[in-house]
């Protein structure tokens, strides 16, 4: 890979039925249904919506032996239509249920985490080094029957990997980590390639993005070392609804494409299956214009890890850097400067005209010929108008430049001035690549000014401000490279909505938060309430909880694992019966539905987090 220029991932090619992936293929978009598996025709409806959406495979829960078996039905059901979409089966804890679908499917999914080992007990557990190869040996004992099934059906086969189910056995070795989560996917891989089975494709989720990037960048140097090249199926677990659902899928999808990683996405959004190949599609289509771009000749700052990297190294200018949260400034050239109080921006850049009213929380920054010194106003400079900058008396200066303007004359000037604030741009149509390189740069020249990426779009339809926005800003901020993000769009969409997408986008790297964040499951035929309505209620009850993280799962598989990451957790237990969760410890069972949602208000109260609302951004 090339850090600065984009390039596709060589991946093997893997057969799922007519419809190959990896090798030269495009990207392909997959969803999962929401109904039961013993529904068939509700199922075979359903695949349909999403393949008329754009939909390239369908995968559908098999709990058990009989829900595997009705594949078959589902299959005849939709060639009778005329569909010839490949079917996936999503298997947990049975590998008999996974021998059976392989019979049916064109591709059954497995979850190392789950397969053989018993369910997570959250406990730990101590393995000698003995018991650990005798756990391995069992697991080979049911994974190579599996494998001849599928060689003999040719059924493509995904190791898929969750970061809420790693094994008890995984934990014991390696902890609740990305080092953990790759050697759980390469235990099953090295038996594939050991058995010459090459139809396989991985994926490694989280609903942290920031786990979920860098342990797929993990995995891909895994294989790479051990001569493998299989195909790369991305996700984000639990992204949740609406606006905070796409922006956090985009942005570690995202993160992940735009260094040419992946061959097939799923955009897990609690909405129907359906609506969730569109939010892809666009992002595979961002992402695959990029092929072939000018070359940027960026050269790597000594001592970066792109596998483990860690924020760059900058000197506090007020309230941007130095280890403070990123920054977030607006753009209001108009004289307008409406804005949502909930997400007030830090900075508003205003060209060459104040506002005739102006909010004293807010720093104004005025073009640097326009600028009068007056308070709250900070000027900001182009590359051309360095002579102005040692005239110009303020605490804080902005200055806008792009990579090839980062002459030896600006850095100098950097250099003289540690009160300046870089603000980078870039018209390249691989802006990840050229930002990379202007903040190698400035790391190179040893210049620790604080950096804000300056994102400039001209969309009308938010939903596509909101994906490229979060794409182009993903593998940026997981770099460690963002002091600030400047999102300027010049269509018709709200400024307020803009920055709105800005606070999301650094909620969704975890280096800023901004509101209650909400780790919601799709929904599958496993579902056990309403899910769509259920998190409307949650939100309606909790989104004031600033900072507090809510788990809203509906059903035990991945809950308790996934929800390690949020403060309380709200499963479903059986029909008409939810369970509560504090991070990883039950405390009430079985609860009725109608009375979940208090009951989880009043275990929150109880915890004293709601203290949580109304507490001061910074």
């Amino acid at each position: 890979m090339d850090y600065f220029n984009y390039s596709r991932r060589p991946a093997s090619v893997v057969h799922v039925g007519g419809v190959p992936l990896g090798g030269d293929f495009p990207v392909r978009v997959q969803s999962m249904a929401n109904v039961s598996t013993m529904a068939t025709e509700a199922c075979v409806a359903q695949a349909l919506r999403i393949v008329e959406a754009g939909g390239e495979y369908v995968r559908f829960t098999t709990q058990g032996v009989r829900e595997a078996e009705n594949l078959k039905s589902i299959n005849a059901g939709l060639r009778a239509a005329g569909c010839m979409v490949p079917l996936v089966a999503d298997v947990h804890f049975n590998p008999k249920v996974a021998e059976v679908a392989a019979l049916h499917a064109e591709k059954v999914r497995i979850n190392p985490g789950n397969y053989v080992d018993p369910a997570r007990t959250f406990k730990q557990l101590e393995y000698t080094d003995e018991e650990y190869a005798g756990e391995l040996e069992k697991l080979r004992g049911r994974f190579i029957p599996f494998l001849e099934i599928c060689k003999a059906s040719h059924t493509a086969i995904r190791i898929g990997v969750n970061h809420g189910s790693l094994s008890d056995r995984i934990m014991s070795r390696y902890g609740d980590t990305p080092e953990g989560m790759v050697e759980s996917c390469m235990e099953f891989l090295r038996i594939c390639v050991e058995q010459c089975f090459t139809d396989v494709v991985v994926s490694i989720k989280a609903s942290n993005t920031v786990v979920m990037v860098k342990t797929v960048r993990l995995l891909d140097a895994a294989m790479r070392k051990e001569g493998m090249a299989f195909p790369l199926h991305l996700g984000v677990t639990e992204a949740g609804d609406g606006e905070d659902g796409r922006i956090k899928s985009a942005f570690g999808i995202g993160a992940l494409l735009m260094d040419g990683l992946g061959d097939t996405i799923r955009v897990s959004l609690s909405e129907e299956p359906e609506c969730e190949i569109p939010v892809a599609k666009k992002l595979v289509d961002y992402a695959s214009a990029l092929q072939g771009h000018l070359y940027i000749p960026g050269k790597m700052a000594e001592g970066f890890d792109y596998l483990s990297p860690v924020r760059r190294a900058t000197h506090a200018v007020r309230n941007i850097g130095g280890g403070q949260v990123p920054v977030v400034v607006s753009s209001r050239v108009e004289g307008f400067c409406d804005f949502d109080g909930a997400f007030r921006p830090d900075y508003m850049y205003v060209g060459k005209r104040l506002p005739e009213e102006r909010d004293a929380r807010i720093g104004y920054i005025v073009d640097a010929d326009a600028w009068d010194g007056a308070e709250g106003t900070y000027p900001a400079f182009n590359a051309k108008q360095l002579m102005f900058v040692a005239a110009c008396r303020s605490v804080l200066k902005f200055l806008f430049v792009s990579y090839m303007e980062l002459t030896d004359e600006v850095c100098a000037c950097l250099k003289a001035f540690p009160e300046i604030v870089v603000v980078a741009q870039s018209s390249h149509p691989y802006r990840t690549g050229e930002f990379r390189a202007l903040a190698h740069q400035l790391m190179r020249e040893g210049i620790t000014s604080p950096l804000v990426f300056f994102q400039h779009y001209a969309e009308e339809a938010l939903e596509d401000f909101q994906l490229k926005a979060a794409a182009d800003m993903g593998a940026l901020v997981i770099d460690g490279l963002c002091d600030g993000i400047f999102l300027h769009n010049q269509g018709h969409l709200p400024p307020s909505s803009v920055d709105a997408a800005a606070f999301g986008i650094l909620q969704a790297g975890r280096v800023r938060v901004s509101k209650t964040e909400y780790i919601s499951c799709p929904g599958c035929g496993r579902t056990l309430f309403d899910l769509q309505a259920t998190i409307a209620r949650v939100k309606a009850a909790t989104s004031h909880l600033k900072g507090l993280k809510i788990g809203i799962m509906g059903c035990i598989v991945n809950g308790p694992g996934e929800m390690a990451d949020a403060d309380y957790g709200y499963v479903g237990a059986g029909r008409g019966r939810v369970t509560l969760y504090r991070r990883k410890e039950c405390i009430e069972k079985n609860i009725p539905e109608d009375e979940a949602v208090e009951r989880l208000l009043r275990l929150i109260r109880d915890d004293g987090a709601c203290a949580a609302e109304g507490e001061a951004e910074r």
